[in-house]
């Protein structure tokens, strides 16, 4: 039997068990709306409720219809709540029948957030094919990999033939470039099989700046009273508003049954209701997931509000973790000597502040920012627990929001790299690697859009305006060479090279990372630090030098490193046991440690599998 995964949505295109479909949409600022058919060449008057919204039940449209919603005016525009789109944003909505995909592998239900490794992916730029299928054709390497989750940036539509999917403004579609939504679930489908989790991006704190046509027909959707970088903000005061995107995440959970959702830059969302939009979410999210199954809720929040990552013995925390930018701003600071921007903030102290990022959580728990113009900086953190934290040192902000979009491998010698990949790599933090990452990849991943002639122009001069502050772009011929966004050479030069990582660097890279990750697999996720740990702090040596440390009653897990260019006394009581890790060779008992080498010691460990109580690697 076909187990039938669908989600019933208060709007948008609803098959039924009787052949009617139903449409349904939210137009206060209508007088009149009307179902357009162009398949049947019909037109049907919908009608209006006190409320503001429009219904129509028809037997005249089936699953692959066609269809637009006309206004008053006679301007047809798109379902927003459409589960697929013909054609690009401008153009008409499809009928989707949830139940037509055949799922393969029912009975899974997630993984344990705590053994988590995750890889992010953009889908045009991961492969030649730049499609859901071309992800899925990947997948073993990605389970080969030691990796255990895929974290897709959006796919929600978005106007043109490329763009990083934070443009999206058809929230419930998969845009059509990538594949259908059948597409889509397979990929899921087949992940699943593979014992990989699948996370998706998804933007909540605005709407792309083409192709929606929400101020349109539901201008009570916005709020001009708040001032966003996209326009007024979204005023998740108004019930409508935030059902439509409370049942976004659950339909993507539900419908596509995707593990968990990474949430779009979320201090951008201004909500003084109570509950907040943020709480709201997470609370009806996890009430509405069947027993048993794991879904993962991460945020991406600059406030670094740690109210939303509280947790305790009886109750999950409404979020699983957040990107924690501290820890990668002060890893860069260290391998790159760069202190220019938000970097500059960790410029001082580097050392201290990846310490902190490592034991505390936050670098920033209300201490003012000197790039934030002296304002206070976020919330305490260091009672949370490592699970709540997701570390990197690259991802597709911070590799293609540079002007060149130069991935770490470019910046950086291979010494610095490896360590601190090794810092990452058995740190009890969930880590996450970008694409290519593991091979150190050389293209760089820039940023990429494809808009109209107008729109265009001002998303190419408004970047490279951005970077004028920088030395290097004080020239204004120095900023004219800073790629066009819009330009397909743009987007061609950012997608992977898959021929890379055939090439020596890229098979001791591969094989350095799978490595890593089998040791974080065989050791470290065994110990139980990652949500449990009782005692954690760090301490620096000199300089150059840092020892962290984790505890869970008997168990001990103990970095010891050397993070600067010369040998450094790195002196520690616990380095009197064998390593657990250590690079390069024979650096865990080194008195100096050689420069940017790395030891891992741990005491006390339940091992799940592995010979050998040594891992070294050249």
């Amino acid at each position: 039997m076909n187990a039938v995964f669908a989600h019933r949505m208060p709007f948008g295109a609803q098959t039924g068990a009787d052949d009617r479909i139903r449409f349904r949409i939210w137009a206060p600022g209508q007088s009149q709306m009307t179902l357009l058919l162009p398949d049947r060449s019909r037109e049907l008057l919908m009608q209006r409720t006190e409320t503001g919204w429009f219904e129509l039940e028809t037997r005249k449209a089936r699953a692959g219809s066609r269809y637009w919603f006309m206004l008053d005016d006679g301007t047809r525009v798109p379902d927003p709540a459409a589960r697929a789109q013909a054609d690009d944003v401008h153009g008409p909505s499809l009928v989707v029948d949830p139940a037509g995909y055949r799922w393969r592998h029912t009975g899974w239900r997630g993984l344990d957030w705590n053994a988590c490794a995750l890889y992010e992916v953009h889908v045009g730029a991961f492969t030649a094919e730049g499609n859901f299928d071309g992800v899925r054709d990947k997948l073993d390497h990605l389970a080969d990999l030691g990796v255990t989750a895929i974290e897709l940036m959006p796919v929600a539509d978005f106007p043109g033939l490329r763009n990083w999917g934070y443009d999206g403004v058809l929230p419930f579609a998969p845009d059509h470039r990538y594949g259908s939504p059948d597409a889509l679930k397979r990929l899921v489908d087949e992940a699943h099989g593979r014992g990989l989790a699948v996370v998706l991006d998804v933007v909540y704190n605005h709407f792309g700046p083409d192709g929606n046509y929400l101020h349109l027909y539901a201008p009570q959707f916005f709020d001009p009273d708040i001032a966003t970088p996209w326009g007024a903000g979204i005023d998740f005061t108004r019930t409508e508003v935030r059902e439509f995107f409370i049942h976004n995440a659950l339909y993507w959970l539900a419908e596509y049954r995707f593990d968990g959702l990474r949430l779009d830059a979320v201090h951008a969302i201004r909500d003084p209701s109570t509950p907040d939009f943020l709480s709201e979410l997470a609370t009806r999210a996890r009430a509405a997931c069947e027993p048993g199954r794991h879904i993962w809720l991460v945020l991406e929040n600059d406030d670094n509000a740690a109210r939303y990552l509280e947790r305790d013995a009886e109750r999950p925390g409404f979020y699983t973790a957040q990107w924690n930018d501290d820890l990668h701003h002060a890893a860069h600071v260290l391998a790159t000597g760069e202190t220019h921007g938000y970097y500059a903030d960790y410029a001082d102290r580097p050392l201290h502040a990846l310490g902190r990022a490592l034991c505390e959580g936050f670098v920033y728990q209300g201490e003012p920012s000197a790039h934030r113009d002296g304002a206070a900086r976020g919330e305490p953190s260091a009672h949370l627990p490592a699970a709540a934290f997701v570390h990197f040192l690259q991802n597709h902000d911070q590799v293609g929001n540079r002007a060149f979009g130069e991935r770490l491998a470019a910046l950086c010698d291979e010494q610095p790299l490896r360590a601190l990949l090794a810092v990452l790599l058995l740190s009890p933090q969930p880590p996450l690697l970008f694409m290519g990452e593991e091979w150190a990849a050389s293209q760089p991943f820039l940023y990429f859009c494809d808009h109209g002639d107008a729109l265009a122009a001002a998303v190419r001069d408004g970047r490279r305006t951005e970077f004028a502050a920088f030395p290097e772009f004080a020239d204004p011929a120095a900023r004219e060479t800073i790629p066009d966004p819009n330009a397909a050479a743009t987007f061609e030069a950012s997608r992977l090279d898959w021929q890379d990582a055939g090439s020596d660097r890229g098979r001791a890279t591969l094989a350095w990372m799978r490595a890593l990750l089998r040791l974080r697999r065989q050791a470290v996720v065994p110990a139980r630090l990652t949500a449990t740990a009782t005692s954690r702090q760090f301490r620096l040596r000199g300089d150059t030098g840092l020892v962290a440390s984790w505890s869970r009653g008997p168990v001990h897990l103990t970095l010891a490193a050397n993070l600067g260019g010369q040998p450094a006394d790195v002196a520690d009581p616990g380095r009197g046991d064998p390593p657990l890790f250590e690079w390069p060779a024979g650096a865990g008992s080194a008195d100096p440690m050689p420069a940017w080498s790395v030891a891992w010691f741990l005491a006390g460990r339940p091992v799940e599998t592995g010979p050998t109580r040594h891992a070294r690697t050249t």
